[in-house]
């Protein structure tokens, strides 16, 4: 019998914990016509609510539910990290506990992978009762990526997918502390099948991820997986020394042919001002990249544990 984990990320998620169990379950004559274990592995990230308690409950239910649980927030990246780091299973699959990764996909998943795919990773054709602002920051973020970085990256990704242990250790090795899973995925390759299916409301509660968070996270992808923006810098740096030298010989011609005027100064200013912007702009994009080294070299753990609430 070979063991599959399900990896469930959690925070703040007391309402949909024992919604997720029981859609869970219901795959059980799944599990054991292909003689598969199941292991449920619930990373709790630092949540302020009950969420412990709910699954400290199902796991005096059932065995098979376990529970890490962080010191503080470390984010949903360090909570599939240390998930993938503690899978036992031959199989892995990461979902949220919202539902919104329907369970009722990993039978089709699995499949899958007996056709001989390293994983199967699935992706959302629309994205209906998403505010249009986000959804369309969102497909534009996936194409700029597509552009700039040499990874893989599917417009509606999810972090479903469902994984061979071969690829979750390929993935263990890139131990980076700045880590952005989507990125990671097709960075290290393998046979990647894509399912496709219809955007799924959450079964309760509301969402963690804020217009800004996930702006901040779209830096990270960029910074993690891009060299892209460095590049862009460093043409605006040299167009902008082109343009002032052509400005140098266009001001020793005027004085030459008409004199030095004194008028022209608010424009003049307004020119100090947008050059002045874009080299601010270039630095804080060194700054990004920089702070991000800086990170690296600290090396610090990507998360740390609250060995108590550790089955």
């Amino acid at each position: 019998m070979k063991r599959f984990t399900a990896i469930v990320p959690c925070y703040n998620e007391e309402e949909t914990v024992p919604i997720f169990y029981d859609e869970m379950i219901k795959n059980d004559p799944f599990f054991r016509e292909n003689d598969l274990e199941l292991e449920l592995l619930f990373i709790d990230d630092g949540s302020t609510d009950s969420t412990v308690t709910k699954i400290r409950e199902l796991h005096d239910r059932d065995e098979r539910v376990h529970l890490i649980s962080f010191s503080r927030n470390f984010g949903k990246e360090a909570a599939m990290y240390a998930g993938l780091q503690n899978a036992k299973g031959e199989y892995v699959v990461i979902m949220d506990v919202d539902l919104q990764d329907p369970p009722s996909l990993l039978p089709e998943m699995f499949e899958g992978l007996k056709e001989g795919y390293d994983s199967v990773a699935t992706r959302r054709v629309n994205r209906k009762g998403e505010p249009p602002i986000r959804s369309f920051f969102a497909r534009r973020f996936y194409r700029i990526m597509r552009k700039i970085s040499q990874t893989e990256m599917m417009d509606g990704a999810r972090d479903y997918r469902l994984m061979t242990r071969q690829m979750v250790d390929a993935i263990l090795s890139m131990g980076e502390y700045n880590r952005f899973t989507k990125g990671i995925f097709g960075w290290v390759g393998f046979k990647t099948k894509w399912l496709e299916f219809e955007n799924v409301d959450r079964s309760a509660g509301t969402t963690k991820w804020s217009f800004w968070k996930l702006f901040k996270y779209s830096i990270e992808g960029i910074t993690a997986f891009s060299t892209a923006p460095l590049v862009i810098s460093s043409v605006v740096g040299v167009f902008f020394c082109f343009l002032a030298f052509l400005m140098v010989v266009f001001i020793i011609v005027r004085k030459a042919l008409f004199g030095d005027p004194v008028d022209g100064w608010p424009s003049l200013v307004c020119i100090i001002l947008f050059i002045s912007g874009v080299q601010f702009f270039c630095t804080g994009i060194l700054g990004q990249y920089m702070a991000k080294t800086y990170m690296e070299v600290k090396s610090r753990p990507i998360y740390l544990k609250n060995e108590k609430n550790c089955f």
